[in-house]
Parts: C-alpha cells; sequence; structure tokens
C-alpha cells in the first residue's frame, strides 16, 4: 500500500499536480482532518457518530497553524506521527536524506527507485520526519525502534546508561543523525501507541493510567477528562523517555 502511494505521488509530481496528498493508504489506521473546531469533526465525518464505530487507539492532534499554511498536507496528524515542537536540524536532516536515497533498498529487493519520494523537502518538518518513520517501519523495525534512531536518548551524557542501550544507539548513530528538538512525539500504527520526549525535554508530555487499562498522555494534564479516583499512576516523561502500549499483547 505504501508503493503503490508512492508511485502515485511520484505520477501525480510528473503530471504537475501539486496539491496531490494521499491522507493515508493504511489497513490498520484511519485519519480525520479537518479546517474545524473540534466538536464540529463529527459533524462532517458521520461514522465518529456511531457507536458501533470503535477503537482501542486514539491519537487527537489540535492546534492553529503557526510557522506553516493551513494545508491539507501540513494539517497533522499525519500517517504515523503528530508532533508539539520543532526540528531544529530539518534541512541537514532532509539533505542525508537526500544523498543516501540511491544507497536505500529493502530485504525483499524493494529499491530507491519504489521508495521514492523518501523525504518531503517541501513540507513541514514534522511531514518530513513522518515520512523517515514511515520508511523505517516498512524497512521491518518497530515504532519505538525508529523513534529510538531519530530522537536517541542524551545516551552519550548518560554514564549508568545499560551497556546493550547504549551500544543500541551507538551504533544507530553511525546509521541515521539524530533530528532534534524540541519536540514531543505521540505515535501509533494501529497496534502500538506511544509517545516520546527528544533528548533536551523541553517540551511538556504528560501521561495517566486508569484502573480500567486507559493510558492517556498529551502535552498537558487534564486533556481527557477521566475521574482522578481512577488513576493508578500518572507523571511526565523526561529527556529521550517513551511510554508505549502494545494492544495486541494487552
Amino acid at each position: 500500500l505504501m508503493l503503490l502511494r508512492k508511485a502515485a505521488e511520484r505520477h501525480a509530481d510528473e503530471a504537475g499536480l501539486e496539491d496531490f496528498y494521499v491522507v493515508s493508504c493504511s489497513c490498520r489506521t484511519i485519519i480525520y482532518k479537518g479546517f474545524c473546531l473540534p466538536e464540529d469533526l463529527a459533524a462532517f465525518y458521520l461514522d465518529l457518530q456511531q457507536p458501533e464505530f470503535t477503537s482501542a487507539i486514539g491519537l487527537f492532534h489540535q492546534r492553529y497553524s503557526t510557522n506553516t499554511l493551513p494545508t491539507w498536507a501540513m494539517a497533522q496528524p499525519f500517517r504515523f506521527i503528530a508532533h508539539n515542537g520543532e526540528i531544529n536540524t530539518i534541512q541537514g536532516n532532509r539533505n542525508w536524506m537526500t544523498a543516501r536515497t540511491p544507497e536505500l533498498a529493502y530485504t525483499d529487493g524493494v529499491g530507491a527507485k519504489a521508495l521514492s519520494p523518501v523525504v518531503s523537502l517541501t513540507g513541514s518538518d514534522s511531514a518530513s520526519f513522518d515520512n523517515v518513520v514511515e520508511l523505517l517501519y516498512h524497512g521491518e523495525r518497530t515504532l519505538p525502534h525508529a523513534l529510538m534512531m531519530l530522537v536517541p536518548e542524551p545516551w552519550e551524557q548518560l554514564p549508568d546508561m545499560p551497556v546493550e542501550r547504549r551500544a543500541f544507539y551507538d551504533y544507530h548513530a553511525g546509521l541515521m543523525e539524530q533530528w532534534d528538538g524540541p519536540a514531543a512525539m505521540a505515535f501509533t500504527d494501529g497496534v502500538l501507541a506511544g509517545a516520546t520526549l527528544d533528548r533536551n525535554g523541553l517540551r511538556p508530555l504528560r501521561y495517566a493510567i486508569t484502573n480500567d487499562g486507559l493510558l492517556i498522555a498529551g502535552s498537558e494534564a487534564g486533556t481527557v477528562a477521566v475521574d482522578q479516583h481512577s488513576i493508578i499512576e500518572k507523571g511526565r516523561l523526561g529527556p529521550g523517555q517513551m511510554v508505549v502500549v502494545d494492544t495486541k499483547r494487552k
């Protein structure tokens, strides 16, 4: 499905269709976007009004556009992530991804031509980040693995880090340069859902776990109204930390 979408994107580019953008081509997630107030979203997408239409995971992003124009391709959430913050190293990150494109290939033989375009050079920093997350994910890495490659912990400044995890970051530093924040990232593939904070920790990311198995993570406490007596754990993520839920393993 990803390769089909990328083929359509290449065709649209050759045809000069600048506004062509496929929101999603996933068999696991459905993405809703709208330039409207949050309470109006269900009035437009009628399936959101149906009680039979349920999901174990919801990833929601609300904001007014600040450093990007409010276009369909830049409205969040993206295919895998929702992002609060900025990628300060975006130009270098895009250049490195463009430079390594000719060498890219999946283990099943899919090469650079089929994987292009690997990263958006005209979209927002968040859109480009999402492109690379998708590339790594379909290259047989899990979402936490991909996020740990792109926004690693400050591993060089943590002498007490376990040897195995330090080796993980050291190895991947030779494969992928870090996408530096400040950045708070929420992510899902329809099975895993989680959130992570960049190594600088300059964005708030708070979480709460309830006694009926609900994890709520967001940029501020109280984003979702719940009975405070049902909360069994709450806290905030520190620099480079991550919280993940696996709905398959429960």
